[in-house]
């Protein structure tokens, strides 16, 4: 067995804490997530995070550094090109992305690619813009409905997604559909990170509902990450969450969805009461898809209050052999212009109750080093061609 028997590792997607040197680059220069969302309150209570030495790596107004914090902290920088989901990740596990997903916020997508589509499905497309989910089906289910044609749109992120009445288009249609649109988008100039089958109810304005029969079809990683190599090694590989979309299901052995942040946290918590060795790795979303995107930055800031709250109930359970890594994939300050992600540092903070040291570590160029660690810690040797280097010598 390793140092720790069994590894935590929890991604607050979105949770930036202040912008990356080529920031400007992107269009997001002065970003901060964290710190922006602190100063929108008189007070803000995340205690469990306070204790775990948030406020000593980032300053941050309401809630004060701690004398004594329980873990090791440092800032991580971003080594690949972008600030999505996917490539966040994906560089955690030691996979570095040099070319971005392409993402069609600004203009949607290209005729050539819609006609392409369309040809194929048999489908007339309705949409093509960057929309919530919520407000292109109040604009355009109605007219899907009565015509068949198919709603096609994007977001901020590098997806396309095709939205389909699971009584009049048809679940199977709808993922026939996404299926041709995989295909399609794996052109280099058109290929997204994800097709997302988007599958509603309802007939009226008002009255739409998604349903859980969404289906992401995801590009497979690159190359093989850390995940292989601890499954490949007999370890548990346990997701929570958006995982398993992220990585298509490469190297995991087991998969467990989220309808919320808070659950995840709840399954996160469930699962630390169980006995597996290895990996359990959590993505929270609803940061991102609820609040970040959507510049809401209110719903931020409680929600990062829950989160805390469920973040001392998995404290409590954790043993002396368990670490637990909190970070984040990317930033979306919800004070900046646009609806897009922001490319920023992120937070490393890692505790186990049997650390008897604590305090700041060297920042790191790379997201890899939770990979490496990990990977360190049982044994395992990282895949050709990843990146990142272990920290485990330095959590004492």
């Amino acid at each position: 067995m390793g140092k720790y028997k069994r590894i935590f590792t929890i991604v607050i997607d979105s949770l930036g804490v202040g912008a990356l040197p080529d920031a400007a680059d992107y269009g997001d220069a002065g970003t901060d997530t964290l710190g922006h969302i602190a100063q929108s309150r008189e007070t803000f209570a995340i205690p469990n995070l306070q204790k775990m030495g948030m406020a000593n790596l980032h300053p941050l107004k309401q809630v004060g550094a701690v004398e004594h914090p329980m873990g090791y902290y440092a800032y991580l920088s971003e080594a690949s090109t972008g600030k999505d989901t996917m490539t966040g990740h994906w560089e955690m596990m030691g996979l570095h992305i040099t070319k971005p997903f392409k993402t069609f916020t600004e203009n949607g997508f290209p005729k050539e690619l819609l006609d392409e589509l369309s040809r194929r499905t048999g489908r007339v497309i309705i949409g093509n813009k960057s929309a919530s989910g919520t407000e292109i089906l109040d604009e355009l289910a109605e007219e899907e409905i009565a015509t068949g044609h198919m709603i096609v749109y994007t977001s901020a992120d590098s997806v396309l997604q095709i939205c389909g009445n699971e009584e009049t288009f048809g679940l199977e249609e709808l993922y026939r559909c996404c299926e041709i649109a995989r295909e399609i988008t794996m052109k280099d100039e058109w290929k997204v990170g994800r097709v997302i089958a988007r599958p509603y109810v309802g007939k009226k304005k008002g009255a739409f509902k998604r349903t859980s029969n969404r289906h992401d079809y995801a590009l497979k990683p690159f190359g093989q990450t850390a995940l292989n190599a601890l499954k490949d090694a007999g370890f548990d590989v346990i997701s929570v969450g958006k995982i398993f979309d992220i990585f298509d299901g490469e190297g995991l052995t087991e998969s467990n969805k989220s309808k919320s942040s808070v659950h995840g946290m709840e399954q996160a918590i469930e699962i630390a009461g169980r006995e597996f060795e290895g990996l359990c790795y959590i993505n929270l979303v609803d940061f991102d898809a609820l609040w970040g995107h959507r510049r809401n930055v209110e719903g931020y800031a409680q929600e990062l209050e829950k989160f805390d709250e469920k973040l001392g109930t998995l404290l409590e359970l954790l043993g002396e052999d368990d670490l637990l890594i909190i970070t984040a994939d990317h930033g979306n300050d919800p004070t900046h212009t646009g609806t897009d992600h922001t490319r920023e540092k992120v937070p490393f903070l890692a505790y186990s109750p049997s650390m008897s040291g604590s305090g700041k570590l060297e920042d790191a160029d790379t997201f890899a080093v939770i990979g490496a660690t990990i990977a360190d810690n049982f044994g395992v040797e990282m895949p050709e061609g990843t990146i990142g280097n272990s920290i485990l010598d330095k959590l004492k």
